[in-house]
């Protein structure tokens, strides 16, 4: 990049913005070079300098041109001239400024070869002693890895067979005339320069030190790809006509949904504001004040246990659009993500994507996000085993549950430490144990299979198409409990295949698809009442609406979640925009007291008397959207500063304490239980 500095009559440098205010126009467009000239029409003359330079430019005197040729020369000589990954052999020959960290030092046959690494990448800098001051050669012989320096030098052909087809400047090398060191530093606590070796270090440690951490290249290029999305979805959001609008951070509570961290009020004693876990409310708002299509990358907090696609605080996409349907959102969201995917990746992402009932994708895949990449999809086998006479199968179809299966194909060799774990998945729904049929050696191996008519092996070995090494899983119970349970079997079961090489699936491919249709409201038998799915905002289908009342169960929420590989990148829905309708949801299916709902959504249900429009929206997990771009099990890969599982900042040892006068100044007392 480039800027352009003027020669005015008077003597002064200046940048662009100030010819332009003048009423100079230039008759040519300036290349990005350091040496293109640029003639007015009333004979001033300008050329162009690296941007960085420009700051030193604005209010510098040039009597002559040629003075203006020498200072800008003499200042050039001071900056850095291009970057670690810039030079190439189109630059041999030149005199070229680096400045970086000391990425690695290498002292081979008394000539000492220094990497130079900067944000964007590294350059092979070279010391022969023959052509340097013993002092500096000294110097040079004397850095550590991670010292800030500035090198000066010609740019040379690397010597025949040493090239380094890895980095973009393997062609080249710096033959160096002179060092400066800017810092010095200390020995680290873990090296950033060798991947493998930092990946075996600690996170904690890691997070300790996370400017440290920032600096390996593979994180650099995870903040890199963060940056490039971001900008990526804005345009693309700019593009379809949207508005950023910034929501407040400081809320009030709203108890529905995960834990709330609340803020104390020193103007009011005894009142709190919360961080909003969305900013859900304020964007239906939005719509009601005729904004019509809102977005933000919206900062969000939820006091929840964290896990590793999991953050106290987090960003998503944030999405409201005005007068649409469903289908508006799906191809909203599938050209965005077309947008990110190429952006980030390359890849096309093929659209549209295919639409599952929520029904189904519980049914085949046990789970409500289904990785579609493999097959070991969920058998249903209550009707052939109806009248069995293994009674835990029987039993269950009497009293209306469902028997179900999955074929693990090649997995009879599981371990028994694997077996004990996956009947502990089992056992963690409510399972009283796991039943299972190992084919080995021709023989079906399992103490149940005894129990099997001949008609009931047939079943099994048709619908499963069952072969030598095989691994047949069971669950038989409600027909919720048994998906889920074999969902939790399958997902195992695939990673034990991937790790023994017999189920391969490409780093490359994503399977992208809509999950709709989900029950509008979820029973709570602790309780003995309802509660919503997704949100109370959720609109129900419409020819759902009668049964609100009299059979909530049947009742479909017009809810939707984009998933890819089995993940959850994102859902939402469209609202309910009648604040009759919210209000029955709220009273009379949610039995919130109207005191309560007036509390805490008076102020929306207002909004909706003075002419709410039809509405929906979405938000997508963007630091999850990330860490799938990046290849990262962990979200805590592509945010700068994270916290740990325990909610804990290792850099900066937040949360802390804070004095006494802090606390009496917010009327807080602290009471903590006595220690035994």
């Amino acid at each position: 990049m480039s800027v352009n500095v003027g020669l005015i009559s008077n003597g002064v440098v200046v940048a662009p913005w100030l010819i332009r205010v003048w009423g100079l126009e230039p008759n040519a467009i300036p290349l990005p070079s350091k040496t293109t000239r640029i003639t007015f029409k009333n004979n001033f003359e300008i050329r162009t300098i690296p941007r960085h330079y420009a700051r030193s430019f604005w209010a510098l005197r040039a009597d002559t041109r040629e003075d203006l040729l020498c200072l800008s020369g003499a200042i050039e000589n001071m900056k850095r001239t291009h970057h670690c990954s810039e030079l190439c052999p189109t630059h041999i020959g030149q005199r070229v400024v680096l400045e970086g960290w000391v990425h690695s030092r290498r002292d081979l046959g008394g000539v000492i070869f220094i990497d130079v690494r900067d944000r964007e990448g590294r350059t092979q800098c070279v010391f022969d002693p023959s052509d340097l001051t013993p002092e500096l050669f000294s110097q040079a012989a004397a850095l550590r890895s991670e010292c800030v320096i500035r090198i000066t030098g010609k740019v040379r052909a690397r010597p025949a067979g040493t090239n380094n087809p890895k980095i973009p400047t393997g062609e080249i090398e710096v033959m160096s005339a002179e060092l400066e060191v800017l810092n010095v530093a200390e020995v680290l606590p873990f090296p950033v320069d060798d991947p493998e070796a930092a990946a075996k270090v600690n996170e904690e440690l890691r997070l300790e030190y996370r400017y440290l951490d920032l600096r390996r290249p593979e994180m650099a290029r995870n903040l890199r790809l963060r940056s490039k999305v971001a900008a990526a979805t804005r345009g693309y959001m700019d593009e379809q006509g949207f508005l950023e609008v910034e929501t407040p951070l400081l809320f009030k509570s709203t108890p529905e949904g995960a834990r709330e961290f609340l803020v104390p009020n020193r103007r009011d004693p005894g009142t709190f504001y919360a961080l909003p876990q969305s900013p859900q409310q304020f964007k239906q708002i939005l719509m009601v004040a005729g904004v019509e299509r809102y977005y933000q990358l919206a900062r969000c907090f939820r006091d929840e246990d964290q896990r590793a696609d999991r953050q106290l605080e987090f960003t998503q996409i944030d999405i409201e659009m005005s007068f649409i349907e469903r289908e508006d959102i799906y191809n909203l969201i599938e050209g965005l993500i077309k947008r990110v995917w190429k952006t980030a990746l390359n890849i096309d992402v093929p659209t549209p994507f295919r639409r599952m009932p929520y029904q189904e994708a519980i049914d085949r895949f046990g789970i409500d996000k289904p990785d579609s990449r493999f097959g070991m999809e969920l058998a249903d086998f209550t009707e052939e085993f109806r009248a069995s006479t293994f009674k835990v199968f029987s039993g269950t179809v009497a009293n209306h549950g469902v028997v179900k299966a999955i074929n693990a194909k090649g997995l009879a060799c599981v371990t028994q430490g694997q077996m004990d774990t996956m009947t502990e998945l089992a056992k963690s729904f409510g399972a009283k144990g796991l039943a299972f049929i190992k084919v080995e050696g021709g023989e079906w191996k399992s103490p149940i299979v005894k129990f099997f008519s001949a008609a009931e092996k047939e079943a099994l070995t048709k619908k499963l198409n069952i072969e030598e090494g095989d691994l047949i899983l069971f669950a038989a119970d409600q027909w919720l409990t048994a998906c889920e349970i074999l969902g939790k079997l399958r997902l195992y079961s695939a990673e034990i295949l991937k790790a023994q090489g017999k189920l391969s699936i490409p780093a490359n491919r994503f399977d992208f698809l809509w999950v709709v249709d989900f029950p509008l409201l979820s029973f709570d038998k602790e309780q003995n009442r309802w509660y919503s799915s997704h949100h109370p905002f959720t609109a129900p289908v419409a020819e759902d609406i009668p049964f609100l009342k009299s059979e909530p169960k049947k009742v479909r929420g017009q809810h939707y979640d984009v998933v890819v590989n089995g993940v959850e990148l994102g859902g939402g829905s469209i609202r309910i925009h009648q604040p009759d309708l919210q209000r029955t949801v709220f009273e009379e299916v949610l039995q919130i007291p109207p005191d309560e709902t007036r509390t805490r959504f008076g102020y929306l249900l207002e909004a909706f008397r003075y002419g709410a429009p039809p509405h929906g929206g979405i938000a997508l997990g963007f630091d999850r959207m990330l860490a799938i771009l990046c290849g990262t099990p962990s979200i805590r890969d592509v945010i700068a500063f994270p916290k740990t599982a325990k909610g804990v900042c290792l850099m900066t040892e937040s949360p802390a304490g804070v004095s006494t006068r802090q606390l009496r100044d917010l009327h807080i007392e602290v009471k903590t239980s006595k220690q035994a």
